[in-house]
């Protein structure tokens, strides 16, 4: 079986949401059009958006409804991300918290989807 590698968020403007991810992923999509762009990181992940009023075929989605994890090694690179992202001016739904899979937080993008980074309990 075909193990997934992409994601694709639905978006109101790809053109507001590559400034957004761009500021935040530090790298530059590797497409862009009007109506999707992609980005590639450097562990191969692809983060596409498409926008909600052209994707085929419709989608009754309006945004928000996916969550975007990343990892950290050590529960310091979660309270760093959070400085970092609050300094950005990133909207920040839920701040540093222990739960019971590990040390998080959670931001949102423009569209409303979730940024979680985290730090799994050992």
């Amino acid at each position: 079986m075909a193990a997934p590698n992409m994601i694709i968020i639905y978006v109101d403007s790809p053109e507001k949401s590559v400034g957004f991810y761009r500021q935040l992923l530090g790298v530059e999509p590797v497409e862009q059009s009007a109506t999707f762009a992609l980005f590639v990181l450097s562990n191969g992940f692809k983060l596409g958006m498409w926008s909600k009023h052209t994707v085929e075929p419709a989608a009754g989605a309006a945004g928000g409804g996916m969550e975007i994890c990343f990892p950290c090694e050590q529960p310091e690179q979660v309270d760093a991300f959070y400085q970092q992202w609050l300094a950005k001016g990133l909207a920040m739904i839920q701040p540093p918290v222990a739960m019971d899979f590990g040390y998080t937080f959670v931001a949102e993008d423009l569209d409303g989807h979730r940024l979680r980074v985290y730090k799994l309990n050992d």
